[in-house]
């Protein structure tokens, strides 16, 4: 799967993303994304990483077989 379809299908749930991906195997199949999101504040770790996991609900069906999740609000990051 491409980065770019990546970063789309994630900025569609989340339009302020700020969204870094990196291919771990060169195969890309194993992604880890470092996310920035204002959509995070106030949310716990697992409401974030369900927030993403939902915009890649499709891909991870099949395209995507693991991804790695650094999810952060602008004042963490």
């Amino acid at each position: 799967m491409k980065p770019d379809d990546i970063i789309a299908k994630i900025r569609a749930s989340l339009p302020d993303a700020v969204v870094e991906l990196q291919d771990l195997t060169g195969t890309a199949d194993h992604w880890k994304a470092t996310i920035v999101s204002e959509h995070f504040a106030g949310k716990s770790m697992l409401q974030r990483h369900r927030l993403v996991m939902a915009a890649l609900a499709e891909e991870m069906k099949g395209p995507i077989h693991a991804l790695t999740l650094d999810v952060k609000t602008p004042d963490e990051a």
